[in-house]
């Protein structure tokens, strides 16, 4: 049995800085990305809200949408995320 995967994006807040991200976990990774105990890009950048989030059957199927949405400019990744979240409200406390 394949892990279920994620597409995420985290932000620094409405229309801010965004990062594109991939996991099995989502709340781990998240509450990793909130609490800077991730180096790099989304601590530098202070993305820690978690504003958009895809579920998708494996893995392989998560990164391939990750992949597709980096290419994506900006305006199209905001779209997106107010397409789900049009109040850019932080979702990590829906995952439990």
């Amino acid at each position: 049995m394949n892990k279920p995967g994620f597409a995420y994006i985290m932000a620094s807040g409405r229309n801010g800085t965004v990062y594109i991200g991939v996991t099995s976990d989502l709340a781990a990774r998240a509450y990793q990305h909130r609490n800077g105990l991730v180096e790099g890009f989304t601590k530098k950048y202070g993305c820690k809200y978690l504003v958009w989030y895809e579920a998708h059957d494996d893995l392989e199927g998560a990164r391939y949408r990750e992949l597709q949405m980096k290419k994506w400019n900006r305006q199209w990744k905001l779209t997106e995320i107010e397409r789900m979240n049009p109040g850019w409200d932080d979702l990590f406390e829906l995952l439990f």
